[in-house]
């Protein structure tokens, strides 16, 4: 039994290529993200591809590795700032996005931010303790309360 291999192939559902892996043209995006770098206004990737004329999944890899990089700073919403990116030469623009990501070390640089989060919500949380302690000691004092005497 033989099958036509256009008989296998299913027509509408053909699946797209990987932009993802699309050239950028260097020059643009960096002109593109010191102009933003200036203003240090968010944008998201697709903002930024409209801007240079690339796909987006390519550019937001590009955006991904130089937020690992640290070269521009990732906000919430997918959204991106370009100011780390104003004390940056040309030259580690380029090496940072021609760097491959290790697996471990983003692992690890995700599990570094996560404690650093954790970590400033706890400093957060014992500033307002400390804050409510002094406030209510204020008060017992205020009414002649010694709050070290045993009643």
């Amino acid at each position: 039994m033989s099958l036509k291999r256009s008989s296998t192939v299913d027509r509408g559902t053909r699946a797209k290529p990987d932009e993802s892996a699309a050239k950028i043209d260097r020059q643009e995006l960096w002109d593109e993200l010191k102009k933003r770098a200036d203003t240090n206004e968010p944008f998201s990737s697709a903002d930024l591809a409209r801007a240079v004329g690339a796909p987006e999944a390519a550019v937001a890899r590009s955006l991904t590795n130089l937020a690992f990089e640290r070269l521009v700073e990732k906000v919430d919403g997918g959204q991106f700032r370009a100011g780390p990116l104003k004390e940056v030469s040309q030259a580690d623009f380029n090496r940072a996005l021609a760097a491959k990501i290790d697996p471990k070390r983003q692992q690890d640089q995700v599990e570094i931010d996560r404690l650093k989060r954790n970590n400033d919500e706890m400093r957060r949380r014992l500033l307002e303790a400390v804050g409510d302690r002094d406030r209510y000691l204020a008060l017992l004092r205020k009414h002649g309360i010694d709050p070290a005497e045993t009643p």
